[in-house]
């Protein structure tokens, strides 16, 4: 009797062991999302580039604006373009989040991009590419890019005619700026959809 209790003794601590253990790398998409969105669903996104610097230390995390112009995308019919009656589909960014953290003088940001594809009168196609540009820059009188990087999500489109989308960019890694140069920083983002263009193949050298 008393072996009987502790094999399940055993048993149970293996269990709560291998919960415990669980890494954090199994953590899923959504589940990332919401960690830097505070669990909230899919909102219209407020005014870019409106919220604060997050001061971390001597870490500045710079605001999300979205680029005037690339808050939506869309695509017309073959040959026609994506308005009224030839609108096959439009994509638009909804909402925005970001999250930075520093290590030996690299910022790496996480920046959280939602938002939705919605079927024109000409029909969307049973998927869509949504190509997603997220780049920091120094501001001022003229602007300076410091780190831009591109990225695509697949969405299913189904009968309803509109789904989410949702993104996570965590690579985005730039030189940490010293002193008040960090509050000049800010992270724009945008529908690209010169992302879904390949790059052009490069003519090989001629020999001399």
């Amino acid at each position: 009797m008393g072996d009987n209790r502790l094999v399940k003794a055993m048993m149970l601590a293996g269990l709560a062991y291998g919960l415990l253990a669980a890494p954090a790398s199994a953590q899923s998409l959504s589940d990332r999302f919401k960690s830097l969105f505070g669990g909230q669903s899919d909102e219209p996104a407020a005014a870019p580039a409106t919220p604060e610097s997050q001061d971390t230390g001597d870490l500045t995390c710079p605001p999300v604006s979205i680029r005037a112009g690339a808050s939506t995308y869309g695509v017309g019919a073959p040959g026609k373009e994506p308005v009224g009656n030839d609108l096959r589909f439009q994509a638009t960014i909804t909402k925005t989040a970001r999250e930075c953290s520093v290590n030996a003088g690299v910022i790496t940001a996480r920046i959280g991009i939602q938002g939705r594809v919605i079927a024109g009168p000409a029909g969307a196609p049973s998927s869509v590419q949504v190509p997603l540009r997220v780049a920091v820059v120094q501001g001022g009188v003229s602007e300076k890019t410091i780190a831009t990087k591109v990225y695509q999500t697949t969405v299913n489109m189904t009968e309803s005619g509109s789904e989410p989308f949702m993104l996570v960019a965590e690579d985005l890694a730039y030189p940490a700026p010293s002193g008040a140069v960090g509050d000049t920083y800010i992270f724009y983002i945008g529908l690209d959809p010169q992302a879904l263009k390949p790059e052009p193949k490069q003519r090989p050298k001629k020999k001399q």
